[in-house]
């Protein structure tokens, strides 16, 4: 009884005088997801990944833009006493006061097809001696280059095949991101409002209960009625209390769920509406299967993930032991007392150098990180093929449950329909007497059921609806892919 007492209190408190009551606001479910989509907090964090991939993808693309460089030694002074060999060969020490200062611009580029890179410096050098007061200039007004390795793996010429598909599917996890924000909203909202339409069968159970167990009252002391029946109302009544109160304490769980994950913090009551319309659209498998593979992140995951294991053959195969690299520069040269005379006819300097190295005895070291790339291709070839396979399944596995699902809501709809027009019948023959309160309860109860079973039914189906969405990124009642365009015009 003390239970009892909590529940009709939590029920009862709403309506006593001098407490505000908070407004209602009505909405629907299109307009939960459309808050759920723009200010939930996985809504956030969904729209700061795909702005940390977009910054992640920008900073690629500068790799292979020509970069310009200035660099310096401003000043670089030394005091010391150094150790001098004198003319006689003796050695003597001496205090020595220098300055040393380098300046140098540089322009470089790489060149994504061979791995190499191509630069242009100008350098600068300055010799102060401030013991002897001497200056001295030293530098290079130009000076191209090249730097090339020979036979190596290539990283910047995978690197410019693998990330345009890694910024691509970091697009598609985007989407996908806000369709899955819409299924878990669309299952909130359902939850709270089956919670609101449990509250509203208990009330209405609740008042007729009463109504009836008053009548009855009155039947039992004229004798029309028995004692038993007069128990078994009485009882429904007590019962439907209980039921309106569990009711209300549901309600507010499920209110609170519902606002939490899409970010609302006004204290307004939610009443839901009931989306009875659903789209006329019959899906076909073949069009939904084709559709996923052409918008979902999958194909682009799977060709990804087949390229990196190929890059990584590559460097098993390029990182093979024999390494070599050429380095070559053309400029010009000079030296002088003065600034100016380091571009007064500067001569030429050239520089060339090849280097190798090569592994005489390896052990089959080599063979064996080349035999591990190889294996791996495979495994991640008979891994993408497994998971293709499955999500083929899950597409067509949820088509078939969408269509399923829609064509059921009909049927609970009219069966829901059905139940409730019988109970009103089942509820007058029960006031002249004709039948039992079994039977009436039996009415009361397949209406309820019939009642949350259309809500189920209307769950599930929008439910799968927006979990064909994301499955797809297509959207069927539309007949459109659902684009990072279609974002910006919302």
């Amino acid at each position: 009884m003390k239970k009892l007492y909590c529940l009709l209190f939590v029920m009862l408190l709403p309506c006593l005088p001098g407490i505000a009551q908070p407004a209602t606001r009505t909405l629907r479910l299109q307009e939960v997801i459309a808050l759920a989509q723009e200010q939930s907090a996985i809504a956030r964090q969904a729209e700061t990944s795909r702005e940390n991939s977009y910054w992640q993808w920008r900073s690629f693309k500068s790799d292979y833009k020509p970069q310009l460089s200035l660099t310096g030694t401003l000043p670089d002074f030394s005091r010391t006493i150094t150790p001098v060999t004198q003319p006689d060969g003796t050695t003597d020490f001496k205090p020595v006061s220098i300055n040393n200062s380098e300046l140098g611009l540089s322009l470089s580029q790489v060149v994504s097809p061979t791995g190499g890179r191509v630069f242009v410096t100008s350098l600068m050098q300055r010799f102060d001696d401030f013991d002897r007061d001497q200056t001295r200039y030293n530098g290079n007004p130009a000076i191209i280059g090249i730097e090339q390795p020979l036979f190596a793996y290539n990283q910047l010429s995978w690197a410019k095949k693998i990330e345009p598909l890694r910024y691509q599917e970091s697009q598609k996890v985007y989407l996908e991101e806000r369709e899955s924000i819409a299924v878990n909203a669309t299952r909130l909202y359902f939850d709270l409002l089956l919670a609101q339409t449990n509250q509203r069968i208990a009330s209405q159970n609740q008042s007729s209960n009463d109504t009836l167990y008053q009548i009855a009252q009155q039947k039992y002391k004229l004798g029309r009625l028995s004692k038993n029946d007069l128990l078994q109302l009485r009882l429904a009544v007590l019962n439907a209390e209980l039921a309106m109160a569990q009711a209300g304490l549901d309600q507010q769980t499920a209110a609170l769920a519902l606002k939490t994950y899409i970010g609302m913090k006004e204290t307004d009551q939610l009443e839901l509406m009931t989306p009875e319309g659903i789209p006329a659209t019959t899906v076909l498998a073949e069009v939904a299967l084709a559709q996923a593979r052409k918008n979902r992140k999958e194909s682009i995951n799977f060709s990804r993930r087949l390229l990196e294991a190929e890059a990584l053959m590559a460097k098993a195969h390029g990182d093979n032991g024999f390494n070599a690299s050429l380095f070559a520069t053309f400029g010009l040269t000079n030296r002088g007392a003065s600034f100016t005379d380091i571009y007064t006819r500067p001569e030429n300097q050239q520089r060339a150098r090849i280097g190798f190295s090569m592994p005489i005895m390896d052990w089959g070291r080599q063979r064996s990180i080349y035999k591990v790339a190889e294996l791996n291709k495979q495994l991640v070839q008979y891994t993408v093929d497994q998971e293709d396979a499955n999500f083929e399944q899950a597409v067509l596995t949820q088509v078939n449950q969408y269509n399923t699902l829609k064509a059921r809501i009909a049927t609970t709809a009219e069966a829901d329909t059905i139940a409730e027009e019988r109970y009103e019948i089942a509820r007058n023959t029960f006031l002249i007497g004709r039948i039992s309160i079994t039977d009436l309860n039996i009415a009361l109860a397949e209406k309820d059921q019939a009642r949350r079973a259309h809500i189920a039914s209307l769950s599930e189906f929008w439910i799968a609806h927006y979990t064909l969405r994301q499955l797809t990124l297509y959207d069927f009642e539309q007949q459109q892919v659902i684009e990072m365009s279609d974002l910006v015009n919302e």
